[in-house]
């Protein structure tokens, strides 16, 4: 099974945006929509690395491997 690997919040954005999902609000927590599964997720704004939890988390919700989502 591969692995996730930590990596930024804007890192996190980047391969969402590249998913298919926009940005549709901005606060302290940006959320992220992807009308075709009409699934949002919001991405928490911390310094540091996303929390591999997190990342297992949103990987999960969007439904897909996580072959696909280091490949994004």
């Amino acid at each position: 099974m591969p692995k996730l690997v930590r990596i930024s919040y804007r890192e996190l954005a980047c391969k969402l945006r590249r998913g298919g999902y926009r940005e549709v609000r901005t606060r302290r927590h940006p959320v992220y929509y992807l009308e075709e599964k009409n699934i949002s997720i919001p991405v928490p704004r911390h310094p540091g690395d996303v929390p591999i939890g997190t990342l297992r988390a949103i990987v999960r919700e969007r439904g897909i491997t996580v072959d696909e989502f280091n490949g994004l």
